[in-house]
């Protein structure tokens, strides 16, 4: 199922547990008028698709003692796809490494890190990714604060542009 084909209650269903994905099957249907039965098929089929990957909790990093967020800009010596796909399966096995994105322009990969204190991370920087095969350069930025964190897609833009095309 592509975006393009969710009708009104489908893109309901994908804001409201976007926004709790906790809720029960009844009330998610309550919330978006469908009985029950209907709801859950739709979610289902919503799942099989891949338009919902998993239901995860918001994890507060610093009130379990991760103290640390970094992003570390990350430039290759070779940007062949056997080289990218490698750097990014190193990412995968870093558990310091929450998001890994690779990006055009100057820098290969922006990778989100979280540690517990500073020298935890110096560890990871020197010991693992400074040294990581093909690694040229590794710039960081150490968070001081987060302004904005809202997980998942903007459901006003969706409905905007489903609005403008029906």
């Amino acid at each position: 199922m592509s975006a393009s084909k969710l009708d009104p209650i489908d893109r309901n269903i994908l804001r409201e547990l976007q926004d709790d994905g906790r809720m029960t099957n009844v009330e998610l249907a309550r919330r978006v008028g469908i009985s029950a039965p209907p709801c859950l098929r739709r979610v289902r089929t919503l799942e099989e698709s891949g338009l919902i990957r998993g239901y995860h909790a918001d994890v507060n990093a610093r009130a379990l003692g991760f103290e640390v967020q970094v992003f570390a800009m990350v430039g290759l010596h070779s940007q062949a796809e056997s080289d990218l796909s490698a750097f990014e399966e190193l990412c995968r096995g870093w558990s310091l490494v929450r998001e890994c994105h690779m990006l055009n322009g100057e820098i290969d990969f922006i990778l989100k890190c979280v540690a517990p204190d500073l020298s935890t991370f110096q560890t990871f920087l020197t010991e693992q990714l400074t040294s990581a095969p093909n690694v040229a350069s590794v710039k960081t930025s150490l968070v001081i604060r987060c302004a904005k964190d809202e997980p998942g897609v903007p459901f006003d833009v969706l409905e905007n542009r489903a609005t403008d095309q029906g």
